[in-house]
């Protein structure tokens, strides 16, 4: 079940991605100011942070396909599997970007405590 949460906030957080660099160049002064954080450095190489992007951009399509279905669930068992489905499929997209989904996590922590590194994976995704 954690595992599952950290899936899908990372799909909110890669839904986040794609449209920040839109909704920027339509109105820079409408970012949010968000408090820094002291957070740890992780040094992700150029591969693991195009890994994270690629995973990323498969989950925002499963969290938006399974969304769908979750509404279109008709009662608590089937919302739980059609859960349980898009979770092994989001697992399933980050082992085939070549992280480990611990590893896909704690990039993404990152890149929401790091500006550079959203800026980098924004350029990622947009090319």
């Amino acid at each position: 079940m954690q595992r599952m949460t950290a899936l899908i906030s990372a799909a909110l957080l890669s839904a986040g991605l794609m449209s920040a660099t839109a909704h920027a160049q339509q109105d820079p002064a409408a970012a949010p100011e968000q408090p820094q954080a002291a957070a740890p450095t992780m040094d992700v190489s150029d591969e693991q942070l195009q890994q994270f992007a690629d995973a990323s951009e498969d989950i925002v399509v499963i969290s938006e396909e399974y969304t769908e279905r979750l509404h279109a669930a008709e009662d608590e068992a089937a919302q739980q599997e059609v859960q349980m489905e898009a979770n092994d499929k989001m697992v399933e997209a980050v082992e085939e970007s070549g992280l480990d989904v611990d590893t896909f996590n704690t990039i993404g922590q990152a890149v929401q405590q790091d500006p550079e590194l959203m800026q980098r994976v924004q350029e990622m995704v947009e090319s």
